[in-house]
């Protein structure tokens, strides 16, 4: 592992200069430009409050703000997207990057580094975006907004996690590119995104600490929303899970990496 990460920083150029032609590529013959990244979620965000707002903001508990359920909503979003964009990028990422690999000697870690900087640097503009909908909106920020560090990071580094895992085995189970879509789909709605904790039967409640995103979005809900600091519980778990999460892949992808090549 420790020989991956030599080889990143060695190729840390590399990595830099591939998410900022990224970046201009994606958006070369596009007039908005890189605009692009945040109307997709912000146009999701202003549809789900404009039809949903009326009935569920009266249940968000401790705001008074009449658009309190569009800033639940961002910063469920917030947290939703990074999560989503990291597995989806990852989940093909070896297949779409296999003629490369296999003409080309170079670090393979690069890639999915390579994809979690660009959508961290997609992230934080997204979230830039929102903070200045934030404030039109009226809502007042705490320094509980400085847990969204490491918190983002965490989360990163549990999408990467999960993401390597899959690709790899999709190298081998082409199957799994058509199922993990349509389970991130689920994952969404099993997640208090779009719906507050409180409207689910307390007899349910204790289903959600089994899910690993509920963690993730509750706490960039508290520390966004309520300008509180997240349940200390919540990110050991989450810590600890996306830790072992990361090492494991990294151990598989390492084993597998020269099978893949040629798989691919």
């Amino acid at each position: 592992m420790f020989g991956m990460l030599r080889s990143l920083w060695q190729y840390r150029h590399f990595v830099l200069s591939s998410i900022c032609n990224e970046l201009i590529t994606r958006f070369a013959r596009s007039k908005l430009g890189g605009l692009w990244m945040i109307i997709n979620p912000l146009a999701q965000v202003a549809i789900y409050a404009l039809i949903l707002s009326n009935v569920l903001a009266a249940k968000l508990p401790g705001i008074e703000n009449k658009y309190a359920y569009a800033i639940y909503l961002m910063a469920g979003l917030l947290a939703w997207t990074l999560f989503n964009e990291i597995i989806s990028r990852c989940l093909n990422l070896f297949i779409e990057q296999g003629n490369l690999m296999k003409k080309m000697q170079f670090p393979r870690i690069t890639l999915p580094a390579i994809v979690v900087g660009s959508n961290l640097l997609n992230n934080v503009l997204l979230f830039i975006a929102m903070v200045g909908i934030f404030l039109l909106l009226g809502h007042h920020f705490s320094a509980a907004m400085l847990w969204l560090l490491p918190l983002t990071l965490l989360l990163a580094a549990f999408a990467l996690g999960a993401g390597l895992v899959l690709g790899v085995i999709n190298v081998f189970v082409r199957d799994l590119g058509q199922a993990v879509p349509i389970i991130l789909q689920i994952w969404f709605w099993f997640t208090p995104i779009v719906y507050p904790v409180n409207i689910i039967p307390e007899g349910y409640r204790h289903w959600l600490d089994l899910n690993p995103m509920y963690h993730f979005t509750s706490a960039y809900q508290e520390v966004i929303v309520y300008g509180r600091p997240p349940q200390v519980e919540g990110i050991l778990i989450i810590g600890a899970l996306a830790a072992l999460l990361l090492l494991l892949s990294l151990f598989l992808f390492r084993r597998a990496s020269e099978e893949m090549v040629d798989v691919l």
